[in-house]
C-alpha cells in the first residue's frame, strides 16, 4: 500500500521519474528480448530497475529537503546534489552494462 502511494507520488510529481517509466517500458522489454541468457536479460533489465529505484530515492531526499524550507542551506545543496550524482553513476552503469553486453554482439 504505502509503496503503491510512493510510486503513485513519484509519477504525479516528478518528470524525470516518468520520463525513465517511459524509457523503461521500452528498453526493459527489448533487454527481455536481446538477452541471451538469464544473466544477460537480468543485467539488461536490472539496470534499468536500478534507475529507477536511486530516482526514487533522490526524489525523497529532495522533498524531505524542500519541506524545511526554499533558502539556501549548503548541507541541503550538498544532499541534493549527491542524490543527483547516485542517479548519474546508475545512469552511466546502465550505459555500461548495456553496451558491453550488445556492443560487441552488433558493432
Amino acid at each position: 500500500m504505502w509503496s503503491m502511494q510512493g510510486l503513485r507520488a513519484a509519477w504525479l510529481h516528478e518528470s524525470s521519474f516518468r520520463l525513465e517509466v517511459y524509457l523503461f517500458a521500452v528498453l526493459g522489454p527489448l533487454g527481455l528480448w536481446l538477452g541471451q541468457s538469464g544473466v544477460e536479460r537480468a543485467l539488461l533489465v536490472g539496470s534499468g530497475l536500478l534507475v529507477m529505484g536511486v530516482e526514487l530515492l533522490n526524489s525523497s531526499i529532495e522533498a524531505v529537503i524542500e519541506r524545511y524550507g526554499p533558502e539556501f542551506h549548503e548541507l541541503a545543496g550538498r544532499a541534493k546534489d549527491m542524490g543527483s550524482a547516485a542517479v548519474f553513476v546508475l545512469m552511466l552503469n546502465f550505459l555500461l552494462v548495456w553496451g558491453l553486453i550488445l556492443g560487441p554482439r552488433y558493432f
